[in-house]
């Protein structure tokens, strides 16, 4: 029987990229490019986010990882801010600022300015505080003030000492000394012109002591108004000098606060600020009267501070929180690393007799803060693994504010001397990044989502091969080289980049566009060119580089097909064999991915257990590959048992297979040693065979179908090739053939073939060289054809199994 036909041609085995196509000497004549390629529909969602300025319309970019998401968006995002500014178009960016709160010390208020004035206005509050400092100081210290409040002092006192002097008077006409003791003043009866003593006081007759404590009595009230008098002209006198000191602060102050008024009158905040500063100055002299205030011996603080826990000069310290002077248009900022605090912003502390201190000068901003008025690029992934992250973000963004909290706190834990800092305003747009799984999981379980995330841009890990994105794979090549500082490709290097891209989406027609990938070989082709002292990286150095990074990975497959070679593991490269087939498996161990040929055996009988799956039955089938087995009775009772019923029993194994089997990519290999089996027909051992199979007898496309046939090449060419071996696969999957050049170089050459199948029957009669035979119009098969042994095999097997159970009832088993 001729096969000729159904063999693959080998033009059609591997796509290859024509060199002339890049009419350039190398890649460094090219413009780099840094943004997407063939990326149209996620393009189109990023602009669509970001000219939205609606809420609710920030970007999730879903795609798998390695495709450049994160740093291609924020290069487009960078590059469209650069034209929108090009264009005129202005931002409107502020600094902000945390300012101490004077009626809430622990709960700091946050203030705009304009863009580029924070650190001014930092250095200007510290200035009015050393102006401050110095023009009370001297003021304070003059003569004139230390002359009249000595003034003052002495008037007081003089009055205080006449007070005293006239009750003291009156107390010695009346027989009492006036004495001052620890207790307080005390009036001591007189006898002899000298205090009496206890003795002889308690001496005397009781009428005596009575009137002696009756006078005493109606001195001390006398005594106590004298004291309250004198109180009162103290407590005015300190008023008369406060109120001095507050004039003279007045007259200081009032001067150096007047252009900072008139400096910042548009901002309401820093205006209050200014207004509650001059009060607590005016309210707190004391602490401007020296100049210079001794620090602690021990602690290398200010006295006031170490006493307090405060330092008296706080209110002044202002807290540049986001400065954005350095910033030209909205600020995009990338977090990697999207904990609370790096989120969020921190509240830091410092340790301080025994204890924890924390105030407005502490806070630093996060990356929400720091992006506000623009971008923030985050990693779904990293923000859902750090506690806490997600409904913060979540809370941000939909009351338009940022609060620094406590993670403590936020845990359940007891954080020492909590601040509640003012949320800061913002807005901004978040783009998140992740897999298209997550998003669609965050979809339907999280009712906030769509809420906030109203953009999708999908990235797809292939884009199309057009002439268009094979010259900008050149140019994103170009960038690449210029930004992993390597030698540039010429156009051979740049055609085997290409053809591997193909390949490693498994298309004729596609390119892989996970460019992390295409970095590494970027750098690994340039080792190669660096070894061969070469100007630019060509065809040769991007093979050497594919292949050494194979070698280094594939020690796994190099032992099992050891094994094979040794007859460990039992292969068949050559032969016939009823109901024997070699399937084809991929390993993938995450880092390689190869093909591996397995033995897979067929046993029918009489019976009516159908098709039986060993490997299910030892619970190490998963469950696609048991679907795909039990396809095989559908294939079987529609195509052979549509005049009597199907009488069998079949059982199905995966020879030496000692751990799970999944897929149902050999579900046709299994169907076609059933067939064999059934029509006792050999199956060639030097075909092996992929594809899945319908109830309908049609062979459906598989993955991995180049490592399937590269890992069957590898054994037969270890075993020797002969000519006759091969691999039978789909015919849909023709478009995914990239094969390495060995394996078409070796079908050119006749030494081995690959063969496609569209339907079982067409398989049937490659692998066993016979007709399977069309239904004719009696509903029977031509004779000695494949169907027509499988129906007449079904068909006795019915027979006797009718047979049999009619002797077992007549006697009465």
């Amino acid at each position: 029987m001729d096969l000729k036909k159904h063999e693959v041609p080998v033009e059609k085995l591997r796509w290859e990229c024509d060199p002339k196509l890049f009419d350039f000497e190398c890649t460094g004549d090219l413009a780099p490019l840094r943004e997407f390629i063939g990326q149209d529909r996620a393009t189109r969602a990023v602009e669509f986010g970001m000219n939205m300025a609606d809420r609710g319309y920030n970007i999730y970019v879903a795609g798998l990882t390695g495709t450049g998401k994160t740093s291609m968006v924020k290069a487009y995002i960078e590059r469209v801010i650069k034209e929108r500014e090009t264009r005129g178009q202005t931002f409107d960016l502020n600094d902000w600022c945390y300012l101490y709160n004077f009626r809430e010390p622990d709960s700091p208020q946050i203030a705009s300015l304009p863009q580029g004035q924070a650190k001014a206005f930092r250095d200007e509050i510290t200035d009015l505080l050393n102006k401050i400092r110095h023009g009370l100081g001297q003021a304070f210290s003059s003569d004139e003030y230390k002359h009249q409040k000595q003034k003052t002092v002495e008037e007081v006192q003089a009055q205080q000492q006449k007070i005293f002097q006239k009750i003291s008077g009156e107390a010695r006409s009346q027989g009492f000394v006036l004495q001052m003791t620890p207790s307080g003043p005390a009036l001591i009866p007189m006898k002899e012109d000298r205090p009496m003593q206890e003795q002889e006081y308690l001496a005397l007759e009781e009428d005596v002591r009575k009137q002696i404590e009756a006078r005493q009595a109606e001195l001390r009230k006398k005594l106590q108004a004298s004291f309250e008098t004198a109180g009162e002209l103290q407590t005015k006198a300190l008023e008369r000098m406060q109120k001095v000191d507050k004039d003279i602060g007045e007259y200081t102050v009032s001067g150096l606060f007047k252009h900072l008024f008139e400096h910042h009158s548009d901002w309401p905040k820093v205006t209050q600020y200014l207004t509650d500063l001059k009060a607590y100055v005016l309210d707190n002299l004391e602490i401007f009267k020296s100049t210079e205030e001794p620090a602690h011996p021990l602690l290398g603080v200010p006295v006031s501070q170490a006493m307090s826990g405060r330092d008296p000069f706080l209110p002044f310290q202002v807290n540049v929180f986001v400065d954005n002077s350095a910033t030209k248009g909205p600020p995009v900022v990338l977090e990697s690393n999207p904990n609370f605090g790096n989120m969020f912003g921190k509240i830091e502390r410092r340790f301080l007799l025994g204890g924890y201190l924390s105030d407005h000068t502490m806070l630093k901003a996060g990356a929400l803060s720091k992006a506000n008025g623009g971008y923030v690029l985050l990693s779904m992934k990293d923000v859902l693994m750090n506690p806490g992250v997600w409904p913060a973000l979540k809370r941000a963004i939909k009351n338009g504010e940022v609060r620094i909290e406590d993670p403590f706190e936020q845990f359940g834990l007891i954080a020492p001397q909590g601040l509640r800092p003012e949320p800061m305003p913002v807005k901004i747009k978040v783009v998140l990044t992740g897999d298209a799984l997550l998003y669609q999981m965050l979809s339907i379980y999280d009712e906030d989502f769509w809420e906030i995330f109203k953009v999708k841009a999908d990235f797809d890990s292939q884009i199309e091969k057009t002439e268009e994105n094979m010259l900008a794979y050149a140019a994103f090549l170009s960038g690449c080289c210029e930004e992993c500082q390597a030698r540039h490709f010429d156009p051979s290097g740049v055609a085997k980049v290409v053809e591997y891209s193909a390949r490693i989406v498994a298309d004729q027609e596609r390119l892989s566009s996970r460019f992390a990938q295409i970095k590494d070989w970027i750098e690994e082709a340039n080792y190669w060119a660096s070894r061969d002292n070469a100007r630019f990286i060509s065809a040769s150095h991007v093979q050497k580089a594919i292949e050494e990074k194979l070698f280094r990975h594939n020690l796994i497959e190099e032992r099992i097909r050891d094994m094979i070679d040794r007859g460990t593991i039992m292969i068949d490269a050559e032969g016939d064999v009823v109901g024997q087939v070699n399937g084809l498996t991929v390993y993938a161990l995450g880092d390689i991915s190869f093909g591996k040929p397995s033995r897979i055996t067929a046993k029918t009988f009489l019976g009516r257990s159908g098709v039986i799956n060993i490997e299910r039955e030892s619970q190490l089938s998963g469950p696609i590959h048991n679907k795909g087995v039990m396809i095989l009775s559908g294939y079987l009772g529609w195509k052979y048992a549509q005049d009597k019923p199907l009488s069998l029993s079949a059982s199905l194994c995966f020879e030496q297979s000692y751990e799970g089997v999944e897929g149902d990519s050999a579900s046709s290999a299994e169907l076609y040693a059933v067939l064999s089996s059934l029509a006792d027909r050999p199956l060639k051992q030097g075909i092996a065979v992929t594809g899945s199979v319908n109830q309908k007898g049609e062979i459906q496309p598989i993955g991995g179908v180049n490592q399937k046939i590269e890992g069957f090449f590898k054994v037969c060419q270890a075993k020797g090739l002969s000519g006759d071996q091969g691999v039978l696969i789909p015919r849909q999957n023709l478009r995914n053939l990239m094969l390495r050049e060995e394996v078409v170089e070796a079908v050119r050459q006749g030494r081995f073939r690959i063969y496609s199948a569209g339907t079982i029957d067409e398989g049937v009669e490659i692998l066993t060289g016979v007709p399977a035979g069309e239904k004719q119009e009696d509903g029977t098969y031509p004779e000695n054809t494949i169907n027509y042994l499988v129906d007449k095999r079904l068909e006795e097997m019915a027979r006797r199994l009718k047979s049999f159970y009619a002797d077992e009832k007549k006697e009465g088993r």
